[in-house]
């Protein structure tokens, strides 16, 4: 390796890590949204959702998913943009459960 290939690659790794930081965190998002894919995956493995109401749940986290990352493209997660995100999640919250405990199950195999 010559010297300037060390350097650049020094530099890149510099901007990387400065770029990995301005990046804002919202780790009570990622926390919930980590709860409710669990708790779809634990209604699919149960049988409590089928197949269609888990895709269409999962197609709600993915809006939740895509506005957090809205959010976060300009570097601040504002306090009306946090209050989007807990709506939207609490909305998708809600959903689960209706889904979990309502009469239609997946088909047993």
């Amino acid at each position: 390796m010559n010297l300037r290939t060390t350097i650049s690659g020094a530099a890149l790794a510099a901007l990387s890590a400065a770029a990995l930081a301005q990046t804002p965190q919202t780790p009570r998002v990622d926390a919930r949204q980590e709860h409710q894919e669990q708790r779809i995956e634990q209604g699919q493995a149960s049988g409590a959702l089928n197949a269609r109401e888990a895709q269409r749940l999962q197609r709600e986290q993915k809006v939740v998913a895509t506005a957090e990352d809205r959010a976060k493209a300009d570097g601040t997660v504002t306090a009306a943009e946090r209050k989007k995100l807990k709506r939207l999640q609490n909305h998708s919250s809600r959903d689960i459960r209706r889904q979990k405990h309502d009469a239609q199950t997946a088909p047993t195999r």
